[in-house]
């Protein structure tokens, strides 16, 4: 594909100036177009109360292991689609109670609070007001006609400026997140599912639309699969999911085609210290599209389908479509594999990939993405703090950053702020 984007046409809205020596000696940060300039949670997690304000710049949080750091990342990661960036069920952030067990005797998480994330989003149009929490199901008044409890979902809330959103997907359109994290940097040696997760995360960023696409694939996908697994004769309906999961899905494989041709030209221009990869994907539509027109790889699509009914139903799940794509990673200069390469180097690997996704949503979504970096710094070796922190200053993004030790920090100079967590206490320091 053609489609690349020239991060040369990436420009600073404005300019940062550092204090300190090891400031004056790295770029100046440039004040984000869009930033966080306030956080406030709610029953999140180890917090009962907690805010931050720390307008543009980027934030530095310290503190010992399980202080509570990783979980204001985490409530920011819930400003965006999807379970957030430990990916768990809405009721596990939920603050459990002093004082009381995590259940009660009939086995409902009674103790747990609703909790709530709300910030202050500061953009090129004004500032905007963003929201989320949970509202627990309550108790089932009814049964089944099994005599079961017909059970009620804990439902997500979304606010944007005192109004409902539709869902999360909503947030998409106003506010890019990029986050990475200490259980990502097994992402090349572990499942699929991992990595095709990491690759629409990095989509998402480009087409504001493909996790709609993704979701409404996975919807369809499990109707189709319940019917099967039913036995039911409705082989109308049965055309008529396949048909829409032929479309939703070769929308999905499009989408990650297209981003990934933008991501390579921005990983072939970048000048960090940081090795760069090459990237590709294996999957069954990504390659169709690849080799033919949209319209030809939806009817294939379809028609397999179709064949793999009897298969499929035994199995209870589809075995082929995109919600079986594989994200692939080579390291360029050695020309091997990711999941090869040493721990540090794919841990390399990630960050660069990460900070050329970052730059190439800047000029695609108009503002570069929040950038939520959980404990990455630790195992860099001082070259390649030095050239994170090169890097970061030129992003135009705001940094989020935790860490166990300060002094891993110190090349930042004033251009950060800090803070000190410890038990769930934020101090600014």
């Amino acid at each position: 594909m053609s489609n690349l984007v020239q991060l040369g046409n990436i420009k600073p809205r404005n300019v940062r100036s550092g204090n300190g020596s090891a400031a004056m000696k790295m770029p100046a940060f440039r004040t984000p177009d869009l930033f966080v300039g306030r956080v406030q949670l709610t029953d999140f997690r180890s917090y009962e109360r907690m805010t931050l304000e720390p307008d543009g710049y980027p934030v530095v949080l310290t503190g010992p292991n399980g202080a509570g750091k990783t979980n204001i990342l985490e409530a920011l990661s819930f400003l965006s689609p999807g379970r957030g960036l430990r990916g768990c069920r809405l009721s596990d952030v939920s603050r459990l109670e002093t004082g009381h067990p995590e259940m009660d005797n009939s086995g409902r998480n009674d103790p747990r609070r609703n909790w709530a994330v709300a910030a202050r989003l500061e953009t090129p149009d004004g500032t905007t007001e963003l929201g989320t929490g949970i509202i627990s199901g309550q108790e089932p008044s009814e049964l089944n006609g099994d005599g079961a409890d017909s059970g009620v979902r804990d439902r997500r809330v979304v606010r944007i400026d005192g109004e409902n959103g539709s869902s999360p997907a909503a947030f998409g359109d106003i506010l890019q997140l990029a986050w990475l994290t200490p259980q990502m940097d097994r992402l090349f040696i572990e499942a699929a599912s991992g990595r095709r997760r990491f690759l629409d995360r990095i989509v998402a960023n480009f087409h504001s639309s493909h996790i709609r696409e993704v979701n409404a694939y996975e919807r369809v996908m499990r109707e189709r699969n319940r019917l099967l697994q039913e036995g039911s004769g409705d082989i109308s309906w049965l055309g008529a999911l396949e048909s829409r999961m032929a479309e939703h899905g070769v929308a999905v494989a499009a989408a990650r085609l297209d981003a990934l041709a933008r991501l390579a030209g921005a990983i072939e221009e970048s000048t960090t210290g940081f090795p760069r990869a090459t990237l590709g994907v294996d999957g069954l539509l990504e390659g169709g599209l690849m080799a033919g027109p949209a319209l030809a790889v939806e009817d294939d699509f379809r028609q397999l389908l179709q064949d793999n009914r009897a298969q499929d139903g035994r199995r209870g799940r589809a075995t082929a479509g995109p919600h079986k794509s594989d994200l692939l990673v080579r390291h360029r200069d050695k020309d091997i594999p990711a999941a090869l390469c040493s721990t540090g180097e794919q841990k390399a690997l990630l960050i660069g990939i990460t900070l050329a996704s970052v730059r190439i949503t800047a000029s695609c979504f108009g503002a570069a993405p929040v950038l939520l970096l959980d404990e990455v710094v630790a195992h860099l070796d001082r070259t390649r703090r030095h050239s994170l922190f090169d890097e970061l200053a030129t992003l135009g993004s705001q940094v989020w950053l935790t860490g166990t030790d300060r002094l891993l920090f110190d090349e930042l100079g004033g251009r950060a702020r800090y803070y000190r967590v410890e038990n769930s206490k934020v101090t600014e320091e």
